[in-house]
């Protein structure tokens, strides 16, 4: 199945190179979608019963992708909504730091700087960068948690430079001083493996739209067990409490409004949800597993290798060579100085190569349905594009 575009028969151009910005929808996707959507048609709100048992099956195998228990796993409309239920769920006091990095993605920012506002809380900024120059990101995070820091929110892969974050050694870090990890994963999860139990972290983050190839408005929520105990939701719904629908099954008498909230991550689950997004979850994480994330990295990197090396001939600058050791599975560059960025993502997309130009890189993010064959028509679009826009000399 790896290198195999026949799921995106529809799919334009001579190569998708955008799977970090938003996935294109494969054929076992759509037909979930089709087949939820003829479910309701033809039987209403018996087929909403039916959406129940599918997302048991989601929640277990993003808990298989993420190494947890399923119990630990709420399914949440992205990744924003999820960063801004743990920062209103959390039993802050006035004066807590939080520890957050420059450069990383609004979502795992503003959510916090809201519950600061609202707690008196202080906020601290690391450069997200310092993590590519050796140690000095993990000396600078040391010295910040001798000082205390209640949380520390960081992104599992950068979603400019592609950078990989050592999270294992910031969580170590993190655990001696007392200080929680939250972690978005949403560049990470469904390329990159991850071991939350193994890494030490405490929550986890992902949206569904990009590496888990689902649609937008459906991702996933993972908090460690004790964690889950703690929080204290300031938001929640019917179905935040412990037996929340029964009283619509099981006869008279059960509509009752004192039943406790549960005490695990589905709290957050606070209503009635994105069924077609789940849908379309449940099938492209089928896709996932049957292929095995292991083997997407190797893949995917094995193509990057090579475009890297095409690119690096032609004057780029990979921000892969800072650390080679932090490669995900996004390759982003900077062009030549003569080189007008946005011009030549759009010349790059009139010749069929999609890709995306967050902060001034160039990002290159291929997934599974690429092949290394792309590698050279994607070369050689890079050159008329660089024609086009620069008068540039190619090799």
């Amino acid at each position: 199945m790896l290198g195999d575009r026949s799921q995106f028969e529809d799919l334009t151009g001579i190569a998708y190179l955008n799977h970090a910005a938003m996935s294109p929808p494969s054929r076992a996707v759509r037909d979930a979608c089709l087949a939820m959507l003829d479910d309701y048609a033809r039987h209403g709100a018996a087929a909403w019963i039916r959406q129940f048992e599918s997302r048991e099956r989601l929640r277990a195998r993003l808990a298989q992708i993420l190494g947890a228990a399923a119990e630990e796993v709420a399914l949440v409309p992205g990744t924003g909504h999820a960063v801004s239920m743990i920062a209103t769920a959390i039993d802050w006091r006035p004066g807590d730091r939080i520890l957050l990095l420059r450069g990383e993605f609004p979502t795992n920012v503003t959510p916090w700087q809201r519950a600061a506002l609202r707690h008196s809380l202080d906020v601290v900024f690391l450069d997200a960068a310092a993590f590519a120059r050796g140690g000095e990101g993990l000396e600078l995070l040391a010295r910040e948690l001798e000082r205390g820091v209640r949380l520390l929110a960081v992104s599992a892969v950068q979603f400019q430079t592609g950078m990989r974050m050592p999270l294992g050694s910031i969580a170590a870090l993190c655990s001696a001083a007392g200080t929680q990890v939250f972690v978005d994963a949403i560049q990470a999860a469904g390329a990159v493996p991850i071991d939350v139990a193994a890494l030490g972290i405490d929550y986890l983050a992902a949206g569904g739209h990009k590496w888990l190839m689902g649609v937008e408005g459906a991702g996933l929520l993972w908090i460690r067990a004790d964690r889950a105990r703690e929080l204290e939701p300031a938001i929640a719904g019917w179905l935040s409490h412990e037996d929340g629908a029964r009283f619509l099954f099981e006869g008279g008498g059960l509509l009752r409004y004192d039943r406790p909230l549960r005490r695990r991550a589905d709290v957050f689950e606070i209503g009635v949800t994105n069924a077609l997004g789940f849908a379309a979850l449940d099938a492209s994480t089928a896709l996932l597993a049957a292929i095995g994330i292991e083997r997407i990295e190797r893949h995917v990197n094995a193509i990057l290798d090579e475009l890297e090396s095409g690119f690096a001939a032609r004057g780029f600058m990979s921000s892969r060579a800072l650390d080679p050791a932090a490669r995900s599975c996004i390759l982003s560059l900077t062009p030549p100085l003569d080189v007008d960025l946005a011009a030549l993502a759009r010349a790059l997309a009139e010749r069929g190569v999609a890709v995306s130009t967050p902060d001034g890189y160039l990002r290159l993010a291929p997934h599974w349905p690429n092949d290394r064959s792309q590698v050279g028509p994607v070369l050689d679009a890079l050159d008329d594009a660089l024609r086009a826009v620069s008068g540039a000399r190619v090799p």
